[in-house]
């Protein structure tokens, strides 16, 4: 069976095959997002999937329609985390031996975790291509069955469930957002809306440093780099997903890394949901350009959670800086006791928490009788700040914020 041969009929297949092994994932209005963008907007939560993400759906779909003898073979395949997790746990659930090819710049929550699960973990090369290239020597050499994450008719289908019960659970919609890597999981919703019958636009969304749709449309290479959406960083589409890109995806946005940073902490503030960076691709699109969704029923899916725990409070404190709730302010004075602890109850009565301080008195081109200090200080709101600024001017301190 090719792609094109996958019909809406192997989508409803797909979903009587895996509904036992998966969780049906809720699909919940946002009233944040829906407010900030003027839309309807509703997100399909796949992180309360075993594994955490939504590709236990085609990996479950795929070991599932593999022959006794394929199974008995044992299972390769190639991940950045999330495909290898599913495919660790359903295999270990299937009584099936299962090896993962990861990338050495795997996260190690997802190597860790692919390993409880239980499988065998191999590290190999710097990108998904390496590991991927890795994996299929591998399966060569062992003569095991190869189960490749996005490039394989049964998976697809098995992704397409994620938009199938989207749909069904939240009704039409008017735009659909995914988030795109190999392109599994939209060939996948391009079917899924077939399936359904929906009226659905369907875009992709990537991240600007990988858009792998456009590549592999206009033929260009993808320059790549160090992303927060490593579950997306992939070159190059799928072969067999390229097809129903270019004929059911109505566009692909690109969005910054700072817009998935932003995706990530309004989902934890606002919706109490740990996502990864590819999970919140599509949140990014709509906050990065919601005019070109105002009044429109639109579905995201949150495809992952999967987010190390430091990258997460990194994501945190940038975003706080970022929204202006956290500033450096830097204060001249005159170096003599109490000043310090003048500004500090200038600050206080600001109702500011102070959270670092750095107090200089040699470096740069203040007299032996003046010192700088460089406070991070914690602020209500970004709208406090020249209030602040003003009041130490009052009490005799030159402040100023620190930008850099």
């Amino acid at each position: 069976m090719t792609t094109l041969d996958v019909s809406a009929a192997d989508v409803r297949l797909a979903a009587e095959r895996i509904a036992s092994g998966i969780v049906r994932t809720p699909s919940v209005r946002s009233r944040t997002l829906s407010d900030a963008a003027g839309a309807d907007v509703i997100l399909k939560i796949e992180t309360r999937q075993t594994t955490g993400s939504y590709k236990e759906r085609g990996a479950l779909n795929a070991m599932l329609a593999l022959a006794p003898e394929q199974r008995a073979r044992g299972i390769v395949t190639m991940s950045a985390g999330n495909h290898g997790q599913a495919v660790a746990y359903h295999g270990a659930r299937l009584g099936l031996r299962t090896t993962v090819v990861m990338p050495e710049t795997t996260p190690l929550l997802k190597v860790r975790r692919t390993r409880d699960f239980g499988a065998e973990v191999v590290l190999a090369g710097a990108t998904f291509a390496d590991a991927a290239a890795h994996a299929r020597e591998l399966a060569a050499t062992a003569g095991a069955t190869l189960v490749h994450p996005y490039d394989d008719p049964q998976v697809i289908a098995g992704q397409a469930t994620a938009t199938l019960e989207l749909l069904e659970d939240a009704g039409d919609l008017d735009v659909i957002l995914v988030p795109v890597g190999g392109g599994g999981l939209i060939a996948g919703a391009a079917l899924a809306i077939a399936a359904y019958g929906s009226r659905a636009e369907l875009f992709g969304v990537q991240s600007a440093l990988y858009p792998s749709v456009g590549a592999a449309l206009d033929e260009r290479p993808v320059a790549g780099g160090p992303t927060i959406a490593e579950g997306i960083a992939v070159t190059r589409v799928g072969t067999l997903n390229e097809s129903l890109i270019r004929e059911h995806v109505r566009g692909t946005l690109l969005v910054s890394e700072a817009a998935i940073e932003t995706a990530i902490a309004t989902l934890l503030e606002d919706e109490k949901l740990v996502v990864e960076g590819a999970g919140a691709a599509g949140v990014a699109a709509l906050q990065s350009d919601p005019e070109r969704f105002a009044g429109k029923r639109v579905g995201t899916l949150l495809c992952g959670g999967n987010i190390d725990l430091g990258m997460l409070a990194a994501v945190i404190v940038r975003h706080r800086m970022r929204s202006g709730r956290v500033v450096r302010i830097r204060v001249h004075m005159v170096d003599k006791p109490g000043e310090l602890a003048s500004v500090a109850t200038a600050l206080a009565d600001a109702r500011a928490n102070v959270l670092d301080v750095a107090h200089h008195r040699v470096f740069g081109s203040l007299s032996a009788k003046h010192a700088e200090l460089d406070l991070t200080v914690e602020i209500e709101r970004s709208d406090d700040l020249p209030a602040i600024l003003a009041r130490l001017a009052e009490i005799g301190f030159d402040a100023e914020l620190v930008r850099e």
